[in-house]
C-alpha cells in the first residue's frame, strides 16, 4: 500500500479525536433540537404518559421544572400541544384564550423570553369526533370549513405569544389562509412551520394516547398521506411553501428520511422533521432491553436526520439528547 493511497489518507484524517470533529461533515447540536410539551389544564400536574416513557403532562404553572433545564442544557425552541377544557363538534375550545396552549404561549413569552415558543395548529384534541377537521353530516371531513377554525386558533396562538404556527391538519389551502389570518390580524411577524408531508402513519399511535386525539371513528388516510407516495409528498410540500410556509416539516422522521433528503434538494426554506411518538419508543424500548446503547443509539438516529437534509429535529429526547451533546 502506497502512501497515497486513498484508504490511507483516509484513516490519516480519522487518526485523532480534534482533527475528526473538525472535519466532521454532519454536525447535531442542541441549538438544533425541539422538545415538544404536552401542556394541560389544572393545577400542580406533571404526570407521566404511560405511553411515552420519560414525558409527562404539564400544567402551565409546572412548565418552569422542565423548559429550564432544557434551555440550560442549550435547548432554544419547544413546540406546544394542549388538551382542552373541552371539546365539541366544531373544535371551537382551540380558538379560546384561556385555553392551555394559549396559557402556556404567554407564561413562556413572560417567565422565559429567551425560549422560541411554537404551537401545534389541529382541531383533532379539540373534537369530540377526533377527527383534525370538521365533519359533514356524512362524516366525511369538511375541508373548506375547518380552513376558519383552524385560522382562528393560529390567530389566537400568535395573539398569545406565539413566535411560530405549525398547522398540522393536512387540509388543503390552510397554509394560505392561517398566513392571510395572521396578516390581517397584525401578527406579519409570526412564522408557519407548516407539517408539509405528513404521512399515514402507524407511528402516530403513543402521541394519539397523550394527546387524546385518536378519531372515534374512521381514519385519517383522507387527509393524510399514503406512506408510499413520495411525489406526491415533494408536492404537497412545495405548495405549502407557494401559499406562505417559512418553514417545512417531514413526519414520520426516520421512515422518511429518503423524501426529507429529496425535499431538500427542492427548496431552500429551512426543513424540520419529527421523530414522532412510535420511532421515540421503538428506540426507547430497545435501549430499555439492553439491545442497544443509549447514548450511540440516540446520536446515530438524530444525526441521520441532519444529515438527510433536517434543519430542527423536534424530538422527545431533545432534553436528554442536549445533556449528552
Amino acid at each position: 500500500m502506497t502512501a497515497g493511497f486513498p484508504a490511507l489518507r483516509m484513516r490519516r484524517l480519522r487518526s485523532h479525536p480534534a482533527l475528526r470533529d473538525m472535519l466532521a461533515e454532519t454536525i447535531l447540536e442542541p441549538r438544533h433540537l425541539v422538545l415538544p410539551l404536552f401542556v394541560v389544564p389544572g393545577e400542580g400536574v406533571e404526570e407521566p404518559i404511560p405511553s411515552m416513557e420519560n414525558v409527562n403532562h404539564w400544567s402551565v404553572d409546572r412548565l418552569s421544572r422542565i423548559v429550564q433545564p432544557a434551555l440550560d442544557a442549550g435547548v432554544k425552541a419547544f413546540i406546544l400541544f394542549g388538551l382542552p377544557t373541552y371539546k365539541d363538534a366544531l373544535g371551537t375550545s382551540a380558538a379560546e384564550a384561556d385555553q392551555p396552549t394559549q396559557r402556556a404561549c404567554s407564561f413562556l413569552r413572560e417567565r422565559f423570553p429567551q425560549a422560541y415558543c411554537i404551537t401545534d395548529v389541529c382541531l383533532c384534541q379539540y373534537t369530540d369526533h377526533g377527527h383534525c377537521g370538521h365533519l359533514t353530516p356524512e362524516g366525511e371531513v369538511d375541508n373548506d370549513s375547518s380552513l376558519e377554525q383552524l385560522a382562528r386558533a393560529a390567530v389566537s396562538h400568535a395573539r398569545a405569544g406565539a413566535h411560530m404556527v405549525a398547522p398540522s391538519d393536512m387540509m388543503d389551502g390552510r397554509v394560505g389562509r392561517i398566513r392571510a389570518a395572521l396578516d390581517e390580524a397584525g401578527f406579519s411577524e409570526t412564522a408557519i412551520m407548516s407539517y408539509a408531508a405528513k404521512m399515514s402513519s402507524a407511528f402516530y399511535g403513543p402521541f394519539r394516547d397523550a394527546a387524546e386525539s385518536a378519531p372515534r371513528s374512521g381514519d385519517r388516510k383522507s387527509y393524510q398521506m399514503p406512506p408510499g407516495n413520495t411525489r406526491e409528498a415533494l408536492r404537497e410540500a412545495l405548495l405549502d411553501e407557494d401559499e406562505g410556509a417559512d418553514l417545512l416539516m417531514v413526519k414520520p422522521a426516520l421512515t422518511c428520511l429518503d423524501i426529507l433528503a429529496r425535499l431538500r434538494e427542492k427548496t431552500l426554506l429551512p426543513l424540520a422533521c419529527y421523530l414522532v411518538s412510535g420511532e421515540y419508543m421503538m428506540l426507547r424500548s430497545a435501549i430499555a432491553r439492553g439491545l442497544l446503547d443509549e447514548g450511540t443509539a440516540l446520536l446515530e438516529a438524530h444525526r441521520a436526520c441532519r444529515r438527510a437534509g433536517a434543519d430542527l429535529i423536534i424530538t422527545y429526547e431533545a432534553l436528554n439528547l442536549a445533556r449528552r451533546l
